[in-house]
């Protein structure tokens, strides 16, 4: 990036470092391994580099987006460079000081030691090495086979602060005089307040301090959230409705039909055979465990904000324009974020926060509520993908595949306002070409199939998506080695040795067979049950994974309760190569947050549009991965590589781990599902809960309460 160069590492008087790393903590351990880069070529023990998330910085354009599995592809370079450089400097200095060369002093542990053993602590040095001045300077990077630290399993540098409840996240700030905020919304999915009938009694209810309209909804300001939670409760709201008023899961599926591209006929003749495949995938939430928070304080011509922020240039540009102030007049502070999966590359949270505080004219600490961020948060679109190959002689011919999906939102851009207005082009280079530009640059079928196309159709642009773990990858993946799958047995082939003798990538094959080795591939297993196997190649990586699954009946108490008691994967191995691993715990512990991903879309994680609303609203009816589902062996293997280059791997462990899980319950059962989450069933299986706001009494309707 050419703004690489605009970062620093600071050293400082008690022998620390510090860096404020232009990128989003949201749980993916990237804090750990800049600090490990940094404690390398720094010559500094692990436990005295300090990183901390920068501001939002416009002068680093597309050089602060946190998203792509790119943040360590793109910043493990300037990292070490910065680093470097800071060591040259204390050496310098240290040069001066000891009266001898740089060439003849080694740097260690945080202290600089001449040939005659006298030594200076980078502390003691730090200020004689500050720079006054800019200036070129020529650095040489530490050769990896003289790695001490990257290459390590190191834990979390955060770990403690995580386990003893003392990390901070949007609403554990205190800042002064931002209380609680909250929104009453609105009961179809992006519908907008017209009127508050009780204002008046709402602003006399305890603890509440202001009310206002935006376009978002009814905010209500109070001492506290229980107290925000009880006017919400309490509001009668005239509402416009949203885009999709009326509208359920069938009308989109009946859209998404309508909307896909023929595919062309293909020969079928008792010499060339056409397998086919069409798969539905519902809306799934983009819901983090933090939920969509922010604080805002909005007043004297100024704005401050605090949030968890992906693209936070995009965030304070686009927070400006909306309040009628300049960039430079807006301040946005980006805090750590409990989980993302693409959820935090939208600020709109932000955005809604630093509206109210306008409105109000007072600072906000806005939280939304858990059934906000279900209801009217980012979504992974519901899609079909078709697949149709052509086999014959043994050979594969011909592998098409056309991905039809409601529009995944791309309007945040590449971290900055330009792109993301041309991504809010109607047309042209618009948000289609931007999902197109994705869909190319990610998808690829790493088989040697012959002729193979691969295409994307997308629709409707009503419901508010993103770019959900993955993107793209698990659902064409997951349709992908379905037919996989289904080539094989046409062809009468082991699915394993099928993938194995036509993978075009010796990397892929290397993981594949290692979790075919591991994990025991066609060993034999009781009825119901069944092993899956897939591989994912994206971000410079690639995977492969094994699962077993259950598949028999379980009928406890519990399971009924719950409504579940469907598939089990009791099994997973997992192989990972992306290149040099800077922190193989970390690395393992992000592939089994994957694995868990994958075995929610296969199973059980899906939302229900009914009458223009989401029905889930909680984890107690969005069904991710729970621990009656969760496999009790799961084994990650990290493969070795001489490469010196890292790949991505924040979204390596999803996609074929969802295919894995699919390709084994269609195994277990005999039959290609026809949709996923499998689980995904009408008539529902939880008793949904009501919409916001309260509608009024009647003879024949009850007064809903919120939530």
């Amino acid at each position: 990036m050419p703004t690489a160069n605009l970062i620093t590492v600071e050293v400082h008087e008690d022998g620390t470092a510090s860096f404020a790393l232009p990128r989003m903590e949201v749980g993916q351990g990237i804090t750990t391994s800049t600090a490990m880069l940094i404690a390398e070529e720094l010559e500094l023990p692990l436990d005295r580099v300090r990183v901390t998330l920068a501001d939002a910085r416009p002068e680093l354009v597309w050089n602060q987006l946190t998203g792509g599995s790119n943040t360590t592809i793109s910043t493990y370079t300037p990292v070490r460079v910065a680093a470097a450089v800071a060591k040259q400097a204390l050496l310098e200095a240290a040069a001066i000081q000891l009266g001898d060369t740089v060439a003849n002093l080694v740097a260690r542990g945080g202290v600089v030691q001449a040939p005659d053993g006298r030594s200076l602590t980078y502390g003691e040095l730090a200020r004689a090495a500050a720079s006054r001045t800019t200036r070129a300077v020529d650095v040489r990077l530490k050769d990896p086979a003289q790695f001490r630290v990257v290459g390590t399993g190191q834990p979390r540098i955060d770990a403690l602060e995580a386990v003893t409840g003392r990390k901070q996240y949007a609403t554990d700030l205190q800042v002064p005089g931002a209380l609680p905020t909250m929104v009453c919304r609105a009961p179809t999915l992006n519908g907008t307040p017209k009127r508050l009938r009780n204002q008046r009694e709402v602003l006399a209810m305890p603890g509440v301090t202001d009310v206002a309209l935006v376009d978002t909804g009814v905010a209500v300001r109070a001492e506290t959230f229980g107290q925000c939670i009880d006017a919400i409760r309490a509001m009668h709201v005239d509402w416009a409705d949203g885009p999709v008023a009326g509208l359920s899961d069938q009308d989109v599926v009946a859209e998404l039909h309508g909307a896909e591209v023929p595919m062309p006929t293909l020969p079928d003749t008792p010499l060339a055979q056409t397998v086919e495949l069409d798969v539905l995938f519902y809306f799934r939430s983009n819901s983090a465990m933090d939920t969509n928070s922010a604080i805002a304080d909005v007043r004297d011509g100024k704005a401050t904000v605090w949030s968890g922020l992906k693209s936070p240039i995009t965030a304070q540009e686009r927070i400006a324009e909306e309040l009628g102030l300049t960039p430079d007049a807006v301040t946005v502070h980006v805090v750590q974020g409990g989980g993302s999966f693409g959820r935090r590359l939208f600020f709109d949270g932000a955005l809604e926060a630093a509206k109210i505080s306008q409105a109000m004219g007072k600072p906000v600490k806005l939280m939304w509520h858990r059934a906000d961020d279900a209801r009217v948060g980012r979504t992974h679109p519901m899609a079909t993908s078709r697949v149709r190959a052509v086999h014959a002689g043994g050979q594969v011919l011909a592998f098409q595949q056309s991905h039809t999906s409601v529009e995944t939102d791309f309007r945040h851009g590449l971290g900055e306002l330009i792109t993301a207005k041309v991504a809010d082009l109607p047309t042209g280079l618009g948000n289609l070409g931007f999902s197109e530009t994705v869909f190319e640059l990610t998808q690829e079928v790493p088989y040697d199939f012959g002729a193979i196309v691969q295409t994307l159709v997308e629709t409707d642009d009503r419901f508010n998506t993103g770019s959900m773990r993955n993107i793209y990858s698990p659902d064409v993946r997951a349709a992908g080695e379905l037919m996989v799958d289904q080539l094989a047995k046409a062809m009468k082939q082991d699915p394993y040795e099928f993938r194995r003798a036509h993978l075009r990538n010796d990397r892929v094959r290397a993981v594949l067979d290692a979790v075919a080795d591991a994990g025991r591939w066609g060993r034999s297993m009781p009825s119901g049950t069944a092993q899956g196997i897939a591989i994912h190649k994206e971000y410079k990586g690639v995977s492969a994974c094994l699962v077993e699954i259950d598949c028999r009946p379980r009928q406890t108490r519990r399971d009924i309760r719950d409504g579940v008691g469907g598939p089990r994967a009791t099994k997973v191995v997992f192989a990972v190569d992306v290149g040099l691993v800077v922190n193989p715990r970390g690395l393992e512990a992000q592939m089994q947050g994957g694995i868990n991903d994958g075995i929610a879309l296969a199973l059980t994680s899906s939302l229900h549009l009914r009458d223009g609303h989401f029905l889930e609203a909680s984890w107690d009816n969005y069904f991710y991965t729970r621990q009656w589902n969760t496999p009790p062996e799961v084994d990650v293997i990290v493969m070795p590589s001489d490469s010196g280059q890292p790949g991505g791997a924040g979204e390596a462990g999803v996609a074929a781990t969802f295919a894995a899980v699919a390709c084994a319950y269609a195994r277990a059962v005999g039959q290609v599902p026809s949709y996923f989450p499998v689980n995904h069933r009408d008539p529902l299986q939880f008793r949904p809960k009501p919409v916001v706001p309260p509608i009024p009494q009647s003879p024949t309707n009850g007064l809903r309460k919120a939530w």
